[in-house]
């Protein structure tokens, strides 16, 4: 016997509204234990930079942000949302980030004690480390992280007196507008040392920073200098392919060969660059260029070479060194000895010479690399670099200079982890058309569009009123 159970309309309806709020709930339930957001954004507007995000993952603690704002400004409206909103995209990915407001108008003496000077200022605490923000935006508060994640205070001393290139310099020769300002926003204190009047270099200088004298160095320091190589000392040094100046012995120490010439590249003819120009693509393994895609330029660079059997004599002396490549350009172009004979007469002419077998060097060409060892329980860390002008004010800018540059900084000062990927290119979102296109697009949509809708609509109406 078959049995029919019938439902009235009622019923249905109930159960359909019960069925349908079960569902609900069990989505909204899922998307609470199990949150996904995507940003569709076109230029991803309401995401944070990737390199943003790598230093947020290298926060192993809480952090704090203090916001001392009133609940409307007379000219912002309301500071506390805007600052909300903004933050609210760190803590998506950092979801310990701590965010506490207090009135400044209401709380005086903390504002006082916190030495607020601004309506919306901000106090940014970590691992007992605290900076105070006027303005907020990605950079500034994606590089405030940054210095605060540094583990221990760090020192960068430029050697000076012999007409070096400053890292405070604003000069086109200098370093100080670009790259040195970079050192200084990720957290580094910056100073010259001049070893005529300095006893020794200061023990507490984390890297030492050299490049091109234009005078002399005067024996007695080059001394200290090989006394701080000797005690395991970190050093970045930037040679150009010009006369040492009294740092040979610096080049025997650690067993460079520096000959003499600068390197040709065709590939930056190619580019519409000086062919003395090397351009760097594609960079061997290692930590200083872990994912680090960038494209380099060197002006006037030189060839490294080392070779401790070759050069030293003493095959034992510095066997504890490990060596490694980081920079190899120009495998199409050559070591030209006579560089003069490579400058076109014409400025706006960019190709040079053909290679000449007798007298250059083949490529490629190695202009950068790294020295590591292990003495004086600490592992020591050299990065020399056949170029300058590469992170001068004048050049910094091309390419991945700058990023390359604060990656060596950061590996010879101990502080791989602050080596992050390379931030992403911003897309174009502005549309720009003639006046021709936006009188087409104003007939389309004010005129076209609107009958077209309005005829489709007149022959639905006509079907159904002869059927």
């Amino acid at each position: 016997m078959r049995y029919k159970f019938l439902l009235n309309q009622p019923l249905r309806n109930l159960l359909f509204v019960l069925v349908l709020t079960g569902v609900a709930a069990g989505l909204g339930y899922v998307a609470m234990q199990y949150p996904i957001q995507r940003d569709v954004t076109y230029n991803t507007v309401n995401s944070l930079e990737p390199g943003s995000v790598e230093i947020l993952a290298q926060l192993s603690g809480p952090v704090t942000i203090t916001v001392y704002a009133t609940e409307q400004d007379a000219h912002l409206g309301d500071i506390r949302k805007i600052i909300r909103d903004f933050l609210s995209l760190y803590q998506r990915y950092k979801p310990d980030i701590q965010l506490v407001f207090i009135d400044p108008e209401k709380n005086e003496e903390k504002a006082r004690a916190a030495q607020i000077r601004f309506n919306g200022e901000m106090v940014i605490e970590y691992a007992g480390r605290s900076e105070h923000l006027t303005k907020i935006n990605e950079p500034i508060v994606t590089s405030t992280l940054l210095r605060l994640s540094h583990t221990r205070d760090q020192t960068i001393m430029y050697l000076d007196g012999h007409g070096e290139r400053k890292l405070d310099g604003i000069a086109n020769f200098d370093m100080g507008s670009v790259f040195g300002a970079k050192l200084k926003q990720n957290g580094f204190h910056l100073g010259s040392l001049n070893l005529a009047l300095a006893q020794e270099v200061p023990g507490n200088v984390s890297v030492l920073v050299i490049t091109q004298p234009q005078l002399d160095l005067m024996p007695g320091e080059v001394d200290k200098l090989l006394r701080y190589v000797e005690r395991g000392g970190n050093l970045l040094w930037l040679v150009d392919a010009e006369p040492l100046h009294g740092l040979e012995r610096l080049a025997e120490k650690l067993d460079l060969l520096l000959p003499p010439g600068i390197v040709i590249d065709p590939a930056a003819t190619e580019m519409n660059a000086p062919a003395s120009w090397s351009l760097g693509a594609t960079y061997p393994p290692h930590a200083i260029t872990n994912n680090f895609n960038l494209t380099t330029a060197y002006p006037s660079a030189r060839q490294l070479i080392w070779d401790k059997e070759l050069l030293s004599g003493h095959p034992n002396e510095n066997a504890d060194w490990q060596h490694q490549v980081l920079v190899e350009v120009a495998p199409r172009g050559w070591v030209s000895r006579n560089p003069s004979k490579d400058k076109p007469r014409d400025e706006n002419r960019l190709s040079v010479r053909p290679f000449d077998k007798q007298h250059d060097t083949p490529g490629p060409v190695v202009i950068a690399m790294a020295l590591q060892r292990h003495t004086h329980d600490r592992d020591q860390r050299i990065v020399v670099v056949g170029n300058g002008a590469f992170l001068s004010n004048s050049f910094a800018g091309n390419g991945g200079n700058v990023d390359l540059g604060l990656n060596m900084v950061n590996w010879l000062a101990g502080e791989e982890h602050l080596i992050t990927g390379q931030p992403r290119a911003a897309k174009d979102s502005k549309l720009e058309l003639s006046k021709m296109q936006l009188e087409i697009i104003s007939v389309i949509f004010l005129l076209v569009l609107p009958l077209l809708l309005a005829g489709v609509g007149g022959r639905m109406w006509w079907k159904r009123r002869r059927a």
